[in-house]
């Protein structure tokens, strides 16, 4: 019997209590914690499935493409919570985000809850009261169209990485990923580095004077730049090609050190004069920029706070989910009329009611694939909270981040910045016969400009940033000049001759990928964090900076899905397939037709079925070779990349020399010369230092594939090595009559084992030291690391003092604290460690046994769940269950869905099992196999089992479509059908693969 209650179910842990709170005592909100159910690992599909048409990717392609979707053993609890709760409920609101990824969360719990109940899809933008109480009064149906879409992304992505990945992990390497959308991302970057790599610098020179109207009003000098010389422009780095020349449709001269040099000397001749020949002004106007969307906000977060994109969505996440700001994941730059109205009052209470404008200011998105329609990213609100009435409730990068939405959204409704840009041409030349002949005759024009501003708009509240242009001029913009007048007389204060040298295109960084995926179509902005998380994380690129420098394995990965499936790398077809993701989710275009043209090609492009079917001889060696020169080649190996160079005067059957590659190189970096210096550098050989005065044994100096280390080697014995008696057939003679026998050996041989021998101490010198220089005395300090420091006063507790990989730091049990030098490690003494000691850990945040603590109790305990530092790295725990944090993953970055998702899993996968010794083997007895056919009975029940599914799936997609629908009846079995026809399984197990959704009217 149907209960008092409503249930919600929500995303997030996080939502649920202020949602609640807003519902009042007719509602229960309980939370999904992200998807309920996913594709299954064909690893996993039950015996019998998998030698089927599902084998290969838990997707059907052969009919239908329908997927077998599973409830993950994390989930089952939840899962059978919402089961009670629905149970006890009158009506089911399904609250999940008002995406693609929503929509299938809310699909997928139908599918599985199977509710009696009628069922409302209820949506809202930010978590107020306001909000939560219009969008419960306001529920619509299911957006199919938006589940068929994610089901078909889901569906392709399974299908690329699986068909793909493993040609990389057999022609590259082990542990490599193809993506739609990674693989294309990871084009860019490698591109990106080749430009680099072709790319020839060139030189040229200017001048720079500092002018004033007297010598004497210093005060009001500014600078000019010399821009003619004789009636002919000067060159800049914009007149430059990559190839170093001057680009062919450029008319101007290059000045050279030498030709500058003496030019300046020319002018600073008293003869010269300085005039202004030309003055000019003109309006300044520059408009606000538009509210953040998602790509957006990652842009200038990475700019103006130095956030990875994967931090910006954490932060944005917890200020949605804790009611600040609105949803997080958005194409669209547009504000509601509530938000505009509040952006505007803001703004005239702050700033003046003559910052705002008369009308409000709209603005429309210039993403390529927009998708739902949602506000942009603002506070949350009628009212917007400022920064300032948030400092107590706020903090760290939560504070960062509102700050930021929050000015922008106000920004964006306030008057352009105005004001006046005024240029000045100030020509130099002789004022008669000048003794010097650079100066003789020489008519040298310079240029200054400044932009003066008189009404800031809305500059007062918000300035965006923008990113590194190559080549920029470096001229100020924004200073201001003195009043100056044609015709007036200006004095030379200084001169000087400046070498610029022009600069390959800038890497990437976070924020110009995002933006440069976003412009060429591919991708989602909701997915960029995950795709630049991900190429970071198989090692195609690595952070230097803010900047992505892409790894050599990237080009081996790049060279071969280019050569080989070139279409699917082609920027143009990806975007193009994003939009056919954009049409399906709209209703312009079917799902099924989609797919099968990807995959099995159609008149425009081949299949990728065609594609692996036909893919011919990828031989490895060519494609993880790089030519640097005529002679040396990169290679990309098992243990990283090396030089390989044959010796021209060497035997034909000599093996060529490798020269191994510093890892901290980047691959612009390498070019033919230093890798010459590389292969000419001297082979550093093992070096003896000493002898250790305690036990006599070698001090031997080396270079190992880890770097530079040293080692302590045993001397060599004095006696006769004992070979070591090993488990082979022994011949045994009898005496009496010569008769050989043949013992097999046992499986435990009766010989004693020979004690292994210590392993050597080694240890890894300092990056302050060098290897060919390193004495006795300071090997045999680095040998005794980790030294002892002392013992903690209150504890007792050994403090010791080491390097590890992540630099010098000091142990104390398992709390650590990072060293600022090398040297510190043999420098410090006790009571400067528990001075370090008595400091926080992670910056300002107080010192705690906890890292981080979350508010929300874990879901499934219960309990309050926390970030800890152990033995082996940080940890998430709620007291009971302990769960390690990737070394990937930033403990900053890890927010309570995360948390509870690292708990869950680990919860699946139980307590580790004690290791058990083998039972004793018997002799099986092999019996012949026998196949069994199967019988017409069972055939015929399974054919009737999927045609069950297949009306099941139909009725539940028209319900929620808002069509009425008849209850599946089961049918008698009749007859085995002709062929069998998978479907979408929705069950937490293979034997409950049919699943209903009956909708009460």
């Amino acid at each position: 019997m149907p209960g008092t209650k409503k249930l919600v179910i929500v995303e997030s842990p996080t939502k649920m209590k202020s949602i609640a709170a807003y519902l009042g005592d007719g509602y229960e909100v309980l939370s999904s914690v992200g998807h309920i159910r996913d594709l299954i690992e064909p690893k996993n599909l039950p015996p019998e499935l998998k030698k089927g048409a599902l084998g290969r990717f838990s997707v059907d392609v052969e009919n239908g493409f329908e997927p077998y979707y599973v409830v993950s053993d994390a989930k089952k609890k939840t899962v059978s919570e919402l089961k009670r709760a629905l149970k006890n409920a009158n009506e089911l609101l399904l609250a999940t985000d008002e995406d693609r990824e929503g929509e299938a969360i809310a699909w997928h719990l139908l599918q599985v809850l199977q509710p009696k109940v009628p069922v409302k899809r209820m949506v809202f933008h930010e978590i107020t009261k306001d909000a939560i109480l219009a969008a419960k009064d306001n529920t619509r149906d299911l957006d199919t169209a938006l589940v068929d879409a994610q089901e078909t992304r889901r569906i392709l992505d399974r299908i690329y990485g699986y068909e793909i990945s493993p040609v990389l992990w057999r022609k590259v390497g082990p542990g490599l990923s193809a993506g739609r959308v990674q693989s294309a991302a990871t084009r860019l970057v490698v591109d990106r580095e080749k430009e680099r790599l072709a790319f020839v610098s060139a030189g040229y020179w200017d001048l720079l004077a500092r002018l004033a109207a007297s010598a004497s009003e210093t005060d009001q000098a500014f600078d000019a730049k010399l821009v003619r010389l004789n009636g002919e422009r000067i060159a800049t780095g914009g007149d430059f090609d990559d190839s170093g020349a001057l680009k062919p449709t450029v008319k101007a001269i290059t000045l050279d050190a030498s030709a500058a040099q003496a030019l300046t000397i020319a002018l600073k001749s008293p003869d010269v004069k300085l005039e202004v020949t030309k003055v000019t002004s003109k309006p300044y106007r520059r408009s606000p920029a538009a509210p953040f969307t998602t790509s957006t906000l990652q842009q200038e977060a990475a700019r103006k706070l130095r956030f990875t994109a994967r931090q910006t969505m954490s932060v944005a996440q917890s200020l949605y989910e804790n009611g600040y700001i609105t949803y997080m994941r958005t194409d669209s730059p547009s504000l509601g009329q509530q938000a505009l109205t509040a952006a505007r009052t803001q703004a005239a209470a702050l700033y003046g009611a003559e910052t705002v404008p008369d009308a409000p200011r709209a603005y429309k998105g210039k993403s390529k694939n927009a998708q739902e329609a949602h506000e942009a990213i603002r506070p949350s609100g009628d009212t917007f909270r400022t920064p300032t009435s948030l400092a107590s409730s706020l903090r760290g990068n939560d504070f960062k981040l509102y700050d930021l939405i929050w000015k922008r959204t106000v920004a964006s409704q306030m008057k352009d910045a105005t004001g006046l840009t005024a240029s000045v041409t100030i020509a130099a030349g002789p004022t008669g016969t000048s003794e010097h002949p650079a100066a003789s005759g020489a008519l040298a024009e310079f240029s200054a400009s400044g932009t003066v501003i008189t009404f800031r708009g809305f500059m007062l509240a918000y300035e965006e940033s923008k990113d590194e242009e190559r080549n920029a001029s470096t001229d100020a913009t924004d200073s201001k000049l003195p009043p100056l007048e044609e015709g007036q007389t200006l004095a030379l204060l200084d001169l000087e001759a400046k070498g610029h040298e022009t600069t390959p295109a800038a890497r990437y960084t976070e924020a110009s990928l995002v933006k440069k995926l976003e412009e060429l179509g591919i991708g989602r902005p909701s997915t960029f964090a995950s795709i630049i998380s991900t190429i970071t994380e198989r090692g195609y690129v690595t952070p230097r900076g803010q900047s992505l420098v892409p790894n050599w394995i990237a080009f081996s990965v790049v060279r071969l899905l280019e050569e080989f499936f070139g279409d699917l790398v082609e920027y143009d077809f990806t975007a193009e397939m994003e939009d056919d993701l954009d049409r399906i989710a709209g209703g312009e275009a079917n799902r099924l037709d989609w797919l099968n043209s990807f995959y099995f090609g159609s008149d425009k492009h081949r299949g990728l079925r065609q594609v692996i079917d036909n893919l011919g001889e990828i031989d490895p060696r060519v494609i993880n070779s790089v030519t640097i020169s005529d002679d040396i080649t990169l290679r990309i190996g098992k243990y990283g990349p090396y030089l390989e160079v044959i010796d021209p005067d060497a035997e034909a059957d000599a093996p060529p020399r490798r020269v191994n590659i510093p890892p901290e190189l980047a691959p612009d970096e390498l070019t033919a010369a230093k890798a010459r210096e590389l292969i000419d550098a001297p082979v550093v050989t093992d070096r003896v230092i000493g002898l250790n005065p305690e036990n006599g044994k070698e001090i031997v100096a080396k270079d190992g594939r880890f770097g530079p280390y040293v080692t302590e080697l045993a001397p060599a014995p004095d006696e006769p090595v004992v070979p070591v008696v090993v488990a082979v057939p022994v011949e045994t003679i009898d005496p009496a009559t010569g008769e050989v026998t043949v013992t097999k050996p046992k499986r435990k041989p009766a010989v004693k084992k020979v004690a292994a021998a210590d392993k050597p101490r080694t240890a890894s010198i300092f990056k302050s030291m060098d290897l060919a220089t390193v004495d006795l005395e300071t090997a045999l300090r680095l040998l005794a690391l980790p030294r002892m420091v002392g013992l903690d006063p209150e504890t007792g507790t050994e403090i010791l003092a080491q390097n590890g990989k992540f630099g010098p730091y000091l142990k104390k049990g398992i709390d650590t604290r990072s060293l600022t030098s090398e040297d510190q490690i043999f420098d410090i003494d006790l009571p400067g460690a528990i001075e370090l000691y008595a400091q926080p850990k992670y910056g300002a945040r107080r010192a705690s046994s906890a890292l981080k603590e979350f508010e929300a109790p874990d879901p499934e305990s219960g309990k309050a769940i926390k970030i800890k530092d152990g033995r082996f790295g940080a940890y998430v725990t709620d007291g009971v269950t302990n769960a390690t944090i990737p070394k990937s993953e930033d403990i900053e970055e890890i927010d309570f869905e995360r948390a509870v998702q690292l708990l869950a899993d680990k919860r699946a996968k139980g307590p580790a099992a004690p290791r058990k010794k083998a039972p004793a083997k018997k002799a099986a007895v092999k019996k012949p196999a026998v196949k069994k056919a199967p019988t017409a009975a069972a055939k015929a029940a399974t054919a009737k089992k999927a045609a069950a599914t297949r009306a099941a799936n139909a009725a539940a997609k028209a319900a929620l479509a808002g069509t009425p629908v008849a209850p599946v009846k089961k049918a008698a079995v009749k007859k085995p059908a002709a062929r069998k026809a998978p479907v979408k399984k929705s069950a937490s197990s293979a034997a409950d693969a049919v699943s209903t959704t009956t909708i009460a009217p």
